[in-house]
């Protein structure tokens, strides 16, 4: 009777949807999902010094460098600018705090987090929104992500962006809306011998009222699953080769909810279309290089949209 009941508590573990969202985090804490936990993981700045920053100048001085730091965004930073983050570092934002037309730059550098920060309306002749490069081991949580669709499609440019080899990438618990653009992974379609290594997770978002690159995934390997899409004009769009593992995610409100241009392929289990098809030719991807929880179908919306964005406290 006590190795039933011991089973029965196992498989509820294994299966049963979260039935509360964890809001509270310590600026120490290291990736633990996707490929950000894989190759050594991915710590940030974690046992370094912590700096809290109120303005543009003092973050740009704050987040250089290759030493362990910990930086602490308080109140709304305003500007028209990206800011470039150094290795072994952990941006945080803290509750209620904003970087309003300026972005983060993460390249040629690892070991790098990025937590809770809002950012929004970031002009294209700065850059993108969040913007990886050349970089590995990137844990990128609890983003606020956002412009407008008031202007063309070139006005911004990307909310989310991985691009020129990155690997070691996993994105979390974060919003995208009100863009044109969300997300591109790999640089260009001639850009193969540098993007193939890619290896990107996309776990727990909500992406909601975007155009297009929800995400756009060329080359490389992507794990998306547990993430809801809501009245997008675009679905994931697996390109040039790319290899997608897509489970257990939510859409409503687009007739192409997976697709592939160029040759792209994916492996789909447990997806909502939202009565509409996936239309990408099968891949090979089919497990992860990691452990993970599939949250059921059903549960999903429930478990992730109110959760998403920039809802923790520290």
């Amino acid at each position: 009777m006590k190795f039933i009941y011991s089973l029965l508590i196992i498989a509820t573990v294994a299966f049963a949807a979260p039935s509360e969202l964890v809001k509270r985090a310590s600026v120490s804490d290291v990736a633990t999902i996707g490929y950000a936990s894989l190759n050594g993981g991915t710590t940030g700045g974690s046992g370094g010094t912590t700096t809290t920053v109120t303005t543009l100048a003092a973050l740009t001085a704050a987040v250089t460098g290759d030493a362990k730091k910990i930086v602490i965004i308080s109140g709304t930073i305003t500007g028209n600018t990206v800011v470039k983050v150094g290795a072994n570092t952990s941006v945080i934002g803290a509750k209620g705090s904003a970087l309003n037309g300026v972005g983060l730059r993460v390249i040629d550098v690892s070991n790098v987090i990025i937590r809770n920060v809002k950012i929004s309306k970031v002009l294209a002749e700065a850059g993108d929104a969040i913007g990886v490069q050349a970089a590995h081991q990137v844990w990128l949580d609890h983003l606020d992500l956002s412009s407008d669709r008031d202007h063309d499609k070139d006005y911004y440019d990307g909310l989310l962006d991985l691009t020129h080899g990155v690997t070691g990438i996993t994105v979390t618990n974060s919003k995208l809306y009100d863009h044109w653009k969300a997300s591109l992974v790999g640089h260009s379609d001639s850009n193969g011998a540098e993007d193939t290594p890619i290896t990107v997770t996309y776990a727990n978002n909500y992406w909601t009222n975007l155009n297009s690159r929800t995400p756009s995934f060329r080359f490389g390997h992507g794990h998306i699953y547990n993430n809801v899409f809501d009245n997008n004009s675009d679905g994931i769009n697996t390109r040039d080769g790319a290899q997608l593992l897509v489970e257990n995610n939510v859409w409503t409100g687009t007739t192409k909810p997976l697709y592939a241009t160029d040759e792209g392929f994916a492996v789909a289990n447990g997806n909502d279309f939202g009565g509409a098809s996936n239309t990408a030719p099968v891949g090979t991807f089919t497990k992860a290089p990691y452990s993970y929880t599939l949250i059921a179908t059903s549960s999903v919306r429930s478990s992730v949209v109110a959760g998403a964005g920039q809802t923790l406290t520290f």
